[in-house]
């Protein structure tokens, strides 16, 4: 069967690999669509450092059960959670299996999902009457509406989200899920524009104001109860830190390219929590999917391109050229030939 594999930086081409033979307690499953995610940028870039060549990219899952098992019947919809989770580490220990020390990734660790067929434990999949492309996006939100929970965020807090990509708008939207007010940052007009429709209550752009000045302007003085970085820069990373209110929550998901230098007085003084935010628990899959059956995201402006299997490889290239220009792009694996 055919899939879209990596098979070294920068270098990706359609290749044939052997149908999945479905293991006890496993579904056979028939993808349909594949969203791209930053990962897969950075993998196809040569940046990221927990991949390895050749390996199939893709874990963000819209999928049907070809093979039905453990009361799932065949033709079913389902979203996919893309983690394993070895049961016996200090996280998953904790019931916080998301943060696995042995957590291999779908396009990761192991080869993905941009592919025909895939075989996975029942208990990954989350079924839904929703079109296939939105059940490609369940897994991307989830990472924000996870983070959204790790920061304890409640409708009477402030937050302020770093970064309107995909991962930031699932935080946005899962915040004003929450009743949150909630205040975007981004350099992308366009991107500023989507947040609003996610539920940001208002927008900064970064490049033209004054972040920290507007900050204290819309919090009264007192700056966000929450704030949310998904950008990964190391400014904005000891930004969160200085504009953050006095027993504020930091929750950071991006990971900094380089050292963060901190005045860690200020870790002191304000009594902050500061938290970190990785992958996502079946409780966020679920929360996610409760808000895209209710229409409560703005789907169609996120999705910037959807394209079949054979051209999958020439979109990678063109979006690690202009990542600018895209917000979501999905692969329709059933399409033309």
């Amino acid at each position: 069967m055919r899939a879209l594999t990596l098979t070294a930086p920068g270098q990706a081409e359609i290749t044939d690999i052997p149908e999945p033979h479905p293991q006890e307690g496993e579904l056979l499953l028939r993808v349909e669509t594949v969203g791209l995610c930053g990962t897969d940028l950075n993998s196809f870039r040569g940046r990221n450092p927990l991949i390895t060549y050749p390996r199939v990219l893709g874990h963000e899952i819209g999928a049907c059960v070809q093979v039905g098992n453990a009361g799932i019947p065949a033709g079913t919809r389902v979203a996919v959670s893309p983690y394993t989770s070895c049961g016996a580490c200090p996280s998953c220990r904790r019931g916080r299996e998301n943060a696995c020390q042995k957590n291999q990734t779908f396009g990761v660790q192991r080869d993905g999902a941009i592919t025909e067929l895939l075989a996975v434990p029942a208990a990954k999949v989350y079924p839904s009457t929703l079109p296939f492309d939105q059940l490609a996006l369940v897994e991307p939100l989830t990472v924000g509406f996870h983070a959204v929970a790790r920061g304890r965020v409640a409708a009477s807090d402030r937050v302020a989200v770093f970064g309107c990509g995909g991962i930031g708008l699932g935080a946005i939207a899962g915040a004003a899920f929450r009743g949150a007010q909630v205040i975007a940052i981004d350099l992308d007009d366009r991107k500023l524009e989507i947040a609003s429709m996610a539920g940001a209550t208002h927008r900064i752009h970064s490049g033209r104001e004054d972040v920290a000045g507007r900050l204290r302007e819309l919090t009264d003085g007192e700056g966000p109860d929450v704030i949310v970085e998904a950008i990964g820069l190391p400014e904005t990373f000891r930004l969160a830190v200085e504009e953050v209110a006095y027993t504020g929550r930091v929750v950071y998901i991006g990971y900094a390219k380089e050292p963060v230098a901190y005045e860690t007085k200020l870790f002191v003084q304000k009594e902050l929590d500061i938290l970190g935010s990785r992958n996502a628990l079946p409780e966020d899959f679920l929360q996610v999917i409760a808000m895209l059956e209710a229409g409560n995201f703005p789907v169609d402006a996120v999705i910037t391109a959807t394209v079949p299997l054979d051209r999958a490889a020439a979109k990678l290239a063109e979006w690690s050229a202009n990542p600018a220009a895209f917000t979501k792009i999905l692969i329709d694996m059933q399409g033309e030939r």
